[in-house]
């Protein structure tokens, strides 16, 4: 337990660093955008010295250490800035992030779901039918990316012309769980699963060929030999053992889900991050497309730390590393 302890303290310890890392990155990064933030608040029609009393005010005339030291500052404070519409931006993220989080982890389920399941049937019927079916929806959903499988279920399930009328369109805006949780799932249905079936099929993938090694080793033949049940060796020991694999794949999927929430979203008409940084920058608002990109990037280190934790607790053989 105290090896573990240490090693959950070293991943902690890494986090400040990559968060800096981040931040300096997404703040030069923006630095060289050319839209002006002193013409975004003031508007098109300010004077030049009207300008450049808003830039020396908000120091936007100062050396670009100087700067970053200052949102560094702001940062700290929970402070990124204001849109265009001089709204801040901790308020508009504040509303818009759990939003995206909730996406991604319904739609992170459902590919956890189907990837378990047909990984595992998979394995355990290589190279009968029922392992070429799976095959056959792994390299169909490997081929679909979500923003066409998100098109093809609004057409196919969404209340339009020509579908089933099973779900609805979220024009009229998005509904939370605690406010009618039968809209809240139907609303939240279609895009999660735009999101999961194309992750579903590369993790499907790499658990059957954690399960086929698994289950080829001698550990397995020797539980049977001496009498004990199949169902219960797989169940036990076999699954245990395999899902070390597919969890380090887990983390580089959640990027490409957070990634993919952003289209998604905006395909959905969803007002969340993605729609976010559309508006940024459609209206050149370098301020929300810093904030939004920022706390996207640090999400996404904490999810890929916590993935992390939960590599070490599965697997106890390098907790001594």
């Amino acid at each position: 337990m105290a090896q573990l302890v240490r090693l959950m303290g070293r991943r902690l310890v890494a986090l400040p660093l990559m968060i800096l890392g981040v931040t300096l990155l997404v703040f030069v990064i923006m630095s060289f955008s050319p839209s002006d933030p002193a013409r975004r608040a003031l508007g098109e029609s300010a004077s030049p010295e009207a300008l450049e009393l808003y830039r020396e005010a908000n120091g936007l005339n100062d050396p670009l250490l100087e700067r970053y030291f200052s949102f560094l500052g702001g940062l700290l404070r929970g402070d990124l800035g204001t849109t265009s519409g001089n709204t801040p931006v901790t308020e508009v993220v504040a509303q818009a992030l759990p939003i995206t989080l909730q996406l991604t982890f319904l739609g992170l389920t459902i590919a956890i779901v189907i990837a378990a399941v047909l990984g595992v049937l998979a394995a355990l019927f290589r190279d009968r039918w029922v392992d070429q079916a799976i095959r056959v929806f792994t390299v169909a959903s490997l081929a679909t990316p979500s923003f066409w499988l998100a098109l093809l279920l609004i057409q196919w399930l969404g209340d339009i012309p020509g579908g089933w009328y099973l779900f609805p369109s979220l024009v009229s805006g998005w509904v939370g769980f605690f406010e009618d949780p039968a809209v809240y799932l139907r609303n939240i249905a279609l895009p999660a699963l735009a999101l999961g079936v194309p992750v579903a099929g590369s993790l499907t993938r790499v658990v059957r060929t954690a399960m086929v090694e698994e289950l080829d080793r001698d550990y397995v033949r020797t539980a049977i030999g001496a009498g004990i049940p199949y169902p219960v060796v797989v169940s036990r020991n076999v699954l245990r053992n395999a899902l070390i694999t597919p969890i380090t794949v887990l983390g580089l999927r959640v990027g490409y889900l957070m990634g993919g929430a952003v289209i998604i979203e905006i395909i959905f008409n969803i007002q969340a991050m993605g729609q976010l940084i559309l508006d940024g920058v459609t209206r050149n608002d370098v301020f929300l497309v810093q904030g939004v990109t920022l706390v996207v990037a640090i999400a996404f280190i904490l999810v890929n730390i916590a993935v992390d934790l939960l590599y070490v607790v599965v697997n106890p053989r390098i907790r001594s590393i």
